[in-house]
Order: C-alpha cells, then structure tokens, then sequence
C-alpha cells in the first residue's frame, strides 16, 4: 500500500470545522494522520463497483418482495406493508448509501461486504474531513474520488425530477420543505444530518433541522415543527429500531404513507438493502459475480468465514470462524437476537499491523470514497483515513 504522513488536522481546527467526535474512548485521535495513494484506475473501479452492485440490489428487492421473502431478511413484519408501500411509488427516492468494500488496491479485486443503505455515516469525514486534509497539507484538494457534496445535492433535485434531467428541478419544484432528523445527544449523528440538510439547501430545496422528539407525527396531515408542515421527513434512525422502540410510530408512519401525506428519506424499503441476509440473495441470484463472496443462511463448508447478524452495526456480533467453524476472532455486542448469515472471508489490506477497508458513497451513482482503520473486525474504535489519487 502507498500510504503517507499528513500533518494533522489539531482538535480546534477539527472542531471549526464541526467535527467534534475527533477523539476515541481511549484518548487516541479517529482521524489518522495519513493517506492512501491509490490510481486513477483503481478510483474508476471503485466507481463502476458501486453502481453495478446498485442495480444488483435492485433487481434483488424487487425479487425479495416479489416471492414474499422479508422473513428470510429478518424483516420485522410491522414494516412490510410500509416497505411495499415505498417500493411500488418512485416518490420515495433513496438519496444516499455507503458500500463497504475489501480489497480494490494493489491488484486485489474488489469483493462487497455489506451495503449500508439506510442510516450511514462516515459521511461528513469523507466528503468535507478528508479534502481538508489534503488541502491543509499542501496537496491537490481535487485529486480525490469525492464529489459528494455535489452528488447528493443533485439528487436531492432528482428526489423532485423523480430521476429526470435536473435542469428540470426548477420547472417542477412548487417549494416543498424537507425536515432533517436525528436524535439528541449524538454529535456525530447530527452533524451527518445537518451535512444533508447543507445538501438539500445548496439544491434550492427549503429544509430545517429538528430532534426526532420534537416532531409531531399526525395521520391525517403529516409531520410538523413549530406548527408547520413538511412534506417530506429525513430522519438518521434506523426503520428497525423504529419498528422495535417504537412500534406506535412505525404504525402512524404506514397510515401516513397510506394518505400521502408524507415522504420518509431513506424510504422504507432500504431496509431490505440494509439487511446482510441479502447477500445470500445477492450470491442466488448472481452466483459467482466477482464483486460478490459466497453467503449462505448456514455455514458454509469447509471455508474460513464471517459469521453476521442481519442488523448487526459497528462490528458488534461478529465472529471469524475457520474452515472448521472455530472463532478465531469474534466482537461481542447487543443484536444476538437477529438472525445469522455466513459469509466467505475475504482478508482486507493489510499493512503495518492494520487493516485497510475501503468505503464507497453512492447517491445515485457513486460518489466518494474514504478507508476505515482497524483490526480483522471494524468496530467503533476504527480510524478514519483519507485517500489522494497518485
């Protein structure tokens, strides 16, 4: 791997720029002071990855809902109707997701592992963190494989345009307001909100930010702040959560699709993409693809793996396993209860006792990338790093 030292970014520059969550449990910084040098082809492949596997997903949903599957992706039964409901209305746009990738440099093939599609973060860091590194140390602030300011603006236009040119959004658009949410407390969580609400803005849509709390859900009529009302509601809490501590809500949330009255970003039905079940769907329906490893509902034989839960985040509920189905490393964590899926072991890159994983942000077409630092499983003390095209 090309990696090279950066002057850092110190914490009061990290803070101007609204990154508040520099500093791990454990005193160390979350973003290194490096880089990784990657190619030009290697940027483009990384690109092309991305979008074919999103038409992948979506010919995998459509088969999903099709042969009536959500309880092999462990989906909760309360938000089916809801995920139809966004499916079958192209209304209901999904602005962004982040695929995690292995491999994609130095020669080694890119294999997907998981595709975050419903609340993913490591945005903020990817797309403004990591061009003010570059900038900060003197280098190419462009020579990067992120334009995701841009990408998710415009498709915020094309959320109006439903998937037409954008040059149309002024034409079409009759002011409706977005409402951006996330929960109190979590600095990183907001500032990811109000990163695409910044987004939404610079597309000339009228946004504001709230507290999932402060929202009032109405069947009838819709979502309101401060007594008026938005027609559409983006907020950064996962649908099985919501389905889980709050089944009242995710109830009022289907009547609200039922009258039209409301559109929720992400949509409902990125919760089927979000599923890790649905790489074994992905491997049944593309068997062999190279962008994919071999998944299965039970273990595989003979194999060294990765034991997933369908709704596992931050590494948590993560075993590997040999070929003989012993743990070799395993993260312990609070979605035990979630169904299992196995997945073929694909070693990320590796270098100087870490290992590298690669990021790709996709609105509408891939849009960015960005690497986590680690061990052999991510968690939530991985490290931030950022990348120049050589």
């Amino acid at each position: 791997m090309n990696i090279v030292k950066l002057e850092p970014l110190n914490n009061e520059m990290l803070e101007e720029i609204g990154l508040e969550w520099h500093t791990d449990s454990d005193n160390t910084p979350y973003i290194q002071d490096e880089a990784i040098g990657i190619t030009n082809d290697e940027a483009e492949a990384f690109y092309e990855a991305g979008n074919e596997l999103y038409d992948m997903f979506i010919e995998a949903g459509e088969y999903v809902i099709k042969n009536n599957l959500f309880f092999e992706l462990d989906i909760p039964t309360i938000l089916i109707d809801t995920i139809k409901q966004s499916w079958e209305n192209e209304v209901h746009w999904h602005i962004y997701g982040r695929f995690d990738f292995a491999g994609g440099i130095d020669g080694k093939p890119i294999k997907l592992l998981e595709f975050n599609a419903d609340t993913p973060t490591l945005l903020y860091e990817s797309a403004l963190v990591q061009w003010a590194l570059l900038k900060h140390n003197g280098m190419n602030e462009d020579s990067q494989f992120n334009n995701i300011f841009e990408a998710v603006s415009n498709n915020f236009k094309r959320m109006i345009t439903l998937g037409n040119d954008i040059e149309q959004f002024d034409e079409i658009y009759e002011g409706w307001s977005v409402l951006f949410s996330s929960i109190r407390g979590n600095s990183e969580e907001e500032r990811t909100t109000r990163f695409l609400m910044e987004c939404a803005l610079n597309a000339g849509l009228n946004s504001n930010f709230c507290y999932i709390d402060e929202i009032v859900f109405n069947e009838e009529n819709g979502v309101f702040f401060n007594d008026k009302q938005y027609e559409f509601l983006f907020k950064l809490l996962p649908w099985e959560i919501i389905s889980i501590d709050e089944p009242e809500l995710a109830l009022i949330i289907n009547k609200m699709m039922e009258n039209k009255n409301t559109i929720f970003l992400n949509p409902a039905y990125t919760l089927l993409f979000q599923s890790k079940r649905m790489l074994k769907i992905l491997w049944d329906l593309f068997p062999s693809h190279p962008l994919l490893l071999e998944t299965s509902y039970d273990k595989l034989n003979n194999k060294k793996q990765i034991e997933k839960v369908s709704f596992g985040r931050e590494g948590a509920n993560i075993k590997i396993l040999d070929n003989s189905g012993k743990i070799l490393e395993q993260k312990d964590g609070e979605y035990g209860n979630y169904k299992k899926i196995y997945q073929e072991f694909y070693e990320l890159n590796f270098y100087n006792g870490f290992y590298y994983q690669p990021n790709v942000f996709f609105a509408y077409e891939s849009c960015g990338l960005g690497f986590r630092k680690g061990g052999g499983i991510m968690d939530n003390m991985s490290k931030f790093v950022s990348h120049f095209i050589k």
